[in-house]
């Protein structure tokens, strides 16, 4: 066996690898994705009068896809169209996301596109964190986020938080105006937050992940999203990702286990 199989090899990249069954992702037994359609399994069809439908299907997702990589139970806190705002001020305690059933090792949160291309909301900074207090947060983007964060860990403290960044879609560059530079601005205010929280790391699939170019959307894609081929893709990228991450820094994740209860090694 190659040590490095086994014990991280300094020179690699995150990415540099996929691993097939999830890799060390699976010793978080209850895994949580907070997002949007990209996280929903949300598939595009058209219709012969020229309109468009979208469908949530979650079972497509990259989160349950990963799933079933891990073995790991992972919820969906998801929907087509979701924001920041809107997940923060209606959409989890509607639907009990703050339950403490749901109560996870680690969290994935894939948040921005609606909040910061569609709607075009400011994304601030994490200057607008009160850390002491989820409700004095600022109502920008980065306000919201952090509100998620923080009182996610008033339910589970100990919980790991990967936080994904947009992917280089080159292929939308020129045709949203502002795509890049509100990709560049998401990507700075999520290492802000993994700074300024614990536990907390970024998934940067901007600099990572293969740019989403003409050729990427061609295979991977189903109109305006992704493919069951694009998802699935998504879902290797990141348990390879969050693999990569505890490959490197095995100390921070000895106690994961003991995630949920008083006890420490």
């Amino acid at each position: 066996m190659d040590r490095y199989e086994i014990f991280n090899d300094p020179k690699e990249k995150p990415l540099d690898r996929l691993v097939p069954d999830g890799g060390y992702t699976a010793i978080f037994r209850t895994i949580c994705c907070i997002g949007d359609s990209l996280s929903s399994g949300e598939f595009e069809a058209a219709h012969p009068d020229g309109s468009r439908s979208y469908h949530d299907m979650f079972e497509h997702s990259w989160g349950q896809y990963m799933a079933r990589m891990c073995g790991s139970k992972v919820y969906n806190f998801s929907r087509g169209g979701m924001t920041a705002m809107e997940y923060c001020e209606s959409f989890a305690e509607n639907n009990g996301f703050w339950s403490p059933a749901y109560a996870s090792d680690a969290y994935i949160i894939a948040l921005g596109v609606n909040d910061l291309i569609c709607l075009n909301q400011d994304t601030g900074t994490a200057d607008d964190i009160d850390f002491c207090s989820w409700r004095n947060n600022r109502k920008s983007f980065a306000g919201y986020y952090g509100q998620i964060i923080q009182r996610l860990r008033l339910l589970q403290p100990r919980a790991k938080f990967f936080l994904m960044t947009f992917p280089k879609d080159e292929y939308n560059f020129d045709k949203i105006p502002g795509l890049e530079q509100r990709s560049l601005a998401h990507r700075k205010l999520l290492y802000e937050l993994a700074q300024r929280f614990d536990n907390t790391y970024v998934l940067d699939l901007y600099s990572y992940a293969p740019p989403y170019d003409e050729e990427f959307h061609n295979r991977f894609y189903l109109l305006g999203h992704l493919s069951p081929a694009g998802y699935l893709l998504t879902a290797k990228m990141t348990a390879s990702y969050i693999d990569y991450i505890i490959r490197h820094d095995m100390d921070s994740f000895k106690e994961v286990g003991f995630i949920g209860t008083g006890l420490h090694g």
